[in-house]
């Protein structure tokens, strides 16, 4: 018997999906839709099971959980990389590392939903109107108004095309981006980062998280915005320094933030950003769509298929 763990499937759309039944008859899975934080609990959880099916970075595998292990063969994870597996260390053990795809458009569709939010506050009104009030507030205009965008890879160029369509202007910035990459995007003008800072009404992080991204939004940057600005980070929470903006928040620096990702998660209850003015924070819910689940755990069934065949698929 091989036998699967799915973990973190918080919803339950991993167990209610038909693509398990293409698994050899000798295949056992299980499903887990609760988070484990403590290592010891999450192992003896995890030591019955050869396979682990992670969702994205929700559970992270560094090299002393590997370590305390040694019946697990094969970690699959959601998408095609994961900063919260430690790769290296599971090849060491002989463990194989296998990824999804995953849909390229639910964590642009999710950024507009928060910068919309942020600028029409529809959730506000609709609080205000059940209340009995009656238009509490008065929104922002998109057209006309200025998007900056860190990053302008896959997820960025979606993001820049609604808001040109929109109407705003569109500027980027990366440490890498050309003023031809920019413009190949169309209405997209590559700046750098300073002018960025000090001339968007809305900055949305949209690069992937390394080492050399970590607190690239920082104090000093946010010291650059306008009292008017928003920041809205659907990318990874290390990006920008938390301490720095809930400084810049509380202290009226900038005009607010929408965060759909944080630095512990599920966020814990003392978490200071939960009492921070001015801000829309949503569950990681960017890649979340019924869409990515399907092709994700589709694509790790496929994953198991192929390495109980022998021959791997999608290595990590």
């Amino acid at each position: 018997m091989f036998r699967v763990a799915v973990i973190d499937d918080y919803q339950g759309p991993g167990a209610a999906l038909d693509c398990w039944r293409k698994l050899p008859d000798d295949t056992e899975i299980a499903f887990f839709p609760d988070h484990v934080s403590d290592t010891d609990a999450l192992v003896e959880r995890l030591e019955p099971f050869d396979a682990v099916i992670a969702m994205r970075e929700r559970t992270p595998f560094p090299a002393e959980l590997l370590a305390r292990l040694p019946g697990l063969r094969l970690l699959i994870t959601t998408g095609t990389h994961n900063a919260a597996i430690d790769v290296e260390a599971a090849r060491s053990r002989g463990v194989t590392v296998c990824g999804t795809r995953l849909l390229p458009h639910p964590a642009a569709e999710l950024t507009w939903a928060l910068i919309l939010e942020l600028a029409r506050r529809t959730g506000a009104e609709e609080a205000s109107l059940r209340a009995g009030g009656w238009q509490a507030g008065v929104g922002l205009d998109l057209a006309g108004s200025t998007l900056g965008l860190i990053g302008l890879g896959k997820l960025g160029a979606r993001v820049a095309k609604i808001g040109a369509a929109f109407g705003m202007r569109v500027l980027a910035w990366s440490q890498n981006l050309t003023a031809g990459q920019a413009a190949s995007v169309g209405g997209v003008t590559a700046v750098d980062k300073e002018e960025l800072f000090r001339e968007a009404d809305f900055v949305s992080v949209h690069v992937r998280y390394s080492e050399r991204t970590r607190s690239l939004v920082g104090a000093r940057e946010l010291a650059l915005m306008r009292p008017t600005a928003y920041l809205i980070n659907t990318s990874r929470a290390p990006i920008v320094d938390r301490a720095a903006l809930l400084a810049a928040l509380r202290e009226g620096r900038i005009a607010g933030a929408a965060l759909d990702v944080h630095p512990v998660e599920p966020i814990p209850a003392d978490d200071p950003i939960l009492t921070a003015p001015n801000t829309i924070l949503t569950p990681h819910i960017g890649y979340a769509t019924q869409g990515n689940y399907t092709l994700a755990y589709t694509d790790a069934v496929e994953d198991i298929i192929a390495f109980l065949a022998g021959e791997p698929i999608r290595e990590l």
